[in-house]
C-alpha cells in the first residue's frame, strides 16, 4: 500500500487529538476525606480542621505541601506516594506526613 503526504497528515493529526484526549483523560482525581485509607490516615484537604486530640502528631504548619511524600510544583495540588492515582490537597494533612528534607 503506497501512502501519501495527505495520508500522514491526516493519521497524524488524528494521533495527536486522540493522545490529548487521552491525557484529559487521565487527570487525577482529589483524594476525598470519606476514601477508607483516607479516613484510617485522618487525612483532611484542609490541615487546619485536623482533629489535635485525636492525632497529636499533628503540629500547626505541617501540610501535604512540606511533606516528603508530596510531589508537585503546582500551589494547590499534588501527587503522593501513600494516595497512588489521587492527589491530595497542597494545604492538606494525614498522619503519614514526614518533614520534607
Amino acid at each position: 500500500m503506497k501512502s501519501s503526504r495527505r495520508q500522514f497528515i491526516i493519521y497524524s493529526a488524528a494521533g495527536l487529538a486522540s493522545l490529548s484526549m487521552t491525557n484529559q483523560a487521565n487527570a487525577q482525581a482529589m483524594v476525598a476525606e470519606t476514601d477508607p485509607q483516607a479516613v484510617g490516615l485522618g487525612y483532611k484537604a484542609d490541615a487546619a480542621t485536623v482533629d489535635k486530640a485525636k492525632f497529636a502528631k499533628y503540629a500547626d504548619g505541617n501540610n501535604c505541601a512540606n511533606c516528603q511524600l508530596y510531589m508537585s510544583k503546582s500551589a494547590d495540588a499534588g501527587t503522593c506516594g501513600i494516595f497512588p492515582g489521587k492527589q491530595v490537597a497542597a494545604k492538606g494533612w494525614c498522619n503519614a506526613w514526614v518533614k520534607k528534607a
